[in-house]
């Protein structure tokens, strides 16, 4: 994998991409930022690019050494990752002793340690003690979504790159790439933070089924309160969709939000692009003001929702509402 194919993170691709252009490789770096970043991704793309015999600035993928990386066949690659709750002493101490052999053949020499924050107290200070004294064919990486979890002896060692939640823009086109439908990956990019968690969403039993219902809840609650009534009973309640009703209004949110982008023409905000005309039919029939307090409805439903409230009471509680406005 090259570093261009990992989506977003653009200062931290370039700040890894200098460090190979002028040579100037750091022996430790800690990748810092919130779960679904491409933490991981970028340091696996990184080492094969410190393993690749090109000397670019990314990773070839044609060289027998990225070959070697791209099957698994690299000896000089060394994952670590927490031994259940943490990363213990005996788990450092043994990466040293790897570390210590004579490579297979190539000058370069990569660990990865995950979730480095969970490392004890003696782990970390093992670990400070192989930073202190760095070998120029060794380059740490060590991952950590709590940069203030870790001793700041170890920070002072090492170069932040800094890791930011991905935009819903590259959220959708990186699970688009992944062959997901575009109308799922907008939406779960604008509900879930992270390819990982827009995944898991799209995945679980009636995600699509439940954009369906939203679209079609969303349109009858402006004027068809008889019809919306009916389908919370058949397709909501009797139905997976009722499973989770946190995630119908959450979908319910963004289409009331479209029509707001639509009024501000935010066209390319909006996430029920499938239903864009039927949004630009109807958008101006009432106020921002009034889709503001529509998604204020649908809050104080979720709220009463949490409050175990009986989910069909409070979603017909929530199309009265939107029927007063």
């Amino acid at each position: 994998m090259s570093m261009d194919q990992v989506p977003g993170q653009e200062k931290a691709k370039s700040m890894l991409r200098y460090a190979l252009r002028s040579g100037k490789v750091s022996h430790a770096y800690l990748f810092s930022g919130p779960r679904g970043t491409g933490r991981k991704a970028l340091a696996l793309a990184f080492a094969q690019a410190l393993f690749c015999t090109s000397g670019g600035e990314d990773a070839c993928g044609h060289c027998i050494e990225c070959r070697k990386f791209e099957h698994g066949n690299q000896p000089d690659l060394h994952l670590l990752e927490p031994d259940g709750a943490s990363i213990k002493l005996g788990q450092i101490q043994q990466l040293q002793r790897e570390m210590s052999y004579r490579n297979a053949g190539v000058q370069q020499k990569v660990y990865i340690v995950e979730q480095a924050e969970t490392m004890t107290l003696q782990a970390a200070n093992s670990l400070l003690k192989f930073l202190e004294e760095p070998q120029s064919e060794i380059v740490a990486l060590l991952l950590t979504e709590n940069v203030q979890a870790m001793l700041p002896t170890i920070r002072s060692r090492v170069q932040m790159i800094p890791f930011v939640p991905l935009s819903p823009k590259d959220l959708q086109a990186a699970l688009e790439a992944e062959g997901i439908a575009s109308m799922q990956a907008r939406t779960a990019s604008r509900i879930a933070s992270g390819v990982e968690a827009c995944r898991a969403l799209i995945q679980q039993n009636g995600f699509a089924e439940t954009r369906n219902v939203v679209i079609q809840l969303g349109k009858e609650s402006l004027s068809r309160f008889t019809a919306a009534i009916v389908t919370v009973q058949q397709q909501v309640v009797k139905s997976d969709v009722g499973q989770d009703p946190q995630l119908l209004l959450t979908m319910l949110l963004l289409w009331y939000k479209d029509m707001i982008h639509y009024q501000a023409g935010r066209l390319e905000e909006i996430v029920f692009i499938d239903q864009s005309e039927w949004i630009g039919k109807h958008a101006f029939s009432r106020t921002p003001d009034g889709w503001v307090n529509c998604m204020e409805h649908v809050l104080e439903c979720s709220k009463r929702i949490r409050a175990h409230v009986s989910t069909q009471l409070a979603l017909e509680q929530l199309l009265v509402n939107l029927q007063e406005g």
